[in-house]
């Protein structure tokens, strides 16, 4: 790898969040593993189990700007990207930036806005810009979406489309925390916010050198294959109306490499691909309404990857 360490940068920033944050490694090693890979992150869960204190603690680990929009149904798509206004002091249209304009923006509540103006975070989460009156103006980099959304309500939501999901590189699950670690919790916060304390540990040109750096990690042309072979069983399966797209193939074997990055390696191994396909393809596929009600998503993927011919070989670059 290139002159930055990226396991040794990893580790900092996971620590420095575990400071507010008990008991998640995991999920902060995979919503790491999408920033670095320049994708961005759904995090589906009841209120009050840590995503926003989540999102607030990575930009303040890496000392980027950080900001949350709230989303309600009368939010409207220039209440995120801006508008033009007239001044009159100098008698011409100005451009007023929206909060998108950021490097961690935090998506409270998505699917309660109208799709309109969930639609209005296409361009900058895909193109990374944005375009008013037909001027287009470029996100600052990094920029980072965290998506944020209630799966138990549904009265006065919006469900995200296909289009819009399939934008996220992951679908995350933060989860409530065990009985010991609630305990520590309350301990750690039992006198004042660590949040308010946590310093940085890293800054934004060494997250920008990462993200060039992650594009070199190896992937061997059989564990490309091995993607393949997993993503075309999702357009096969059965009860699988709509399987993964091309998109989803590129962001798969990007996380792949990401991935092997964080875990301190320059080559991707079968584990790090088995291991990505529920947080990276499960939100990507559309199983049939009718059939099999208790099946999640998440089981179909975890089924069809068992039935994948996993590939044994070395699989550095030699």
């Amino acid at each position: 790898m290139g002159s930055v360490n990226i396991y040794e940068e990893a580790k900092k920033i996971k620590q420095n969040i575990e400071k507010v944050l008990i008991g998640k490694g995991e999920v902060i090693d995979l919503l790491l593993t999408s920033f670095f890979a320049g994708g961005h992150v759904l995090l589906e869960d009841v209120p009050g189990t840590g995503k926003t204190v989540l999102a607030k603690t990575l930009a303040k680990s890496i000392n980027l700007d950080f900001k949350r929009i709230q989303f309600t149904p009368d939010l409207l798509p220039s209440d995120i990207t801006g508008l033009n206004f007239y001044n009159q002091k100098q008698a011409e249209f100005v451009f007023r930036k929206g909060p998108v304009f950021t490097n961690v923006i935090l998506a409270d509540e998505i699917n309660r806005a109208t799709p309109r103006t969930q639609s209005s975070l296409l361009e900058c989460m895909e193109e990374k810009q944005v375009t008013i009156d037909g001027v287009t103006y470029s996100m600052t980099q990094p920029f980072f979406v965290i998506a944020t959304q209630n799966p138990i309500e549904t009265i006065g939501t919006f469900p995200l489309p296909e289009a819009q999901l399939d934008r996220f590189l992951m679908r995350l699950h933060i989860g409530f925390p065990d009985n010991s670690e609630e305990v520590k919790m309350l301990e750690r916060f039992i006198r004042n916010n660590p949040l308010n304390d946590l310093e940085s540990v890293t800054n934004q040109s060494v997250i920008l050198e990462i993200m060039e750096e992650i594009k070199k990690i190896y992937v061997h042309p059989h564990l490309l294959q091995y993607i393949i072979n997993i993503i075309n069983l999702t357009r096969e399966y059965e009860n699988i109306s709509a399987g993964v797209s091309p998109r989803g193939s590129i962001a798969y074997m990007r996380a792949a490499q990401s991935y092997a990055a964080i875990c301190g390696r320059d080559y991707v191994t079968p584990e790090d691909i088995k291991y990505l396909a529920v947080p990276v393809l499960s939100h990507r596929i559309i199983i049939q309404s009718s059939y099999d009600s208790d099946k999640t998503a998440e089981d179909y993927i975890r089924e069809l990857t068992d039935k994948v011919e996993v590939p044994t070989e070395n699989f550095q670059n030699t």
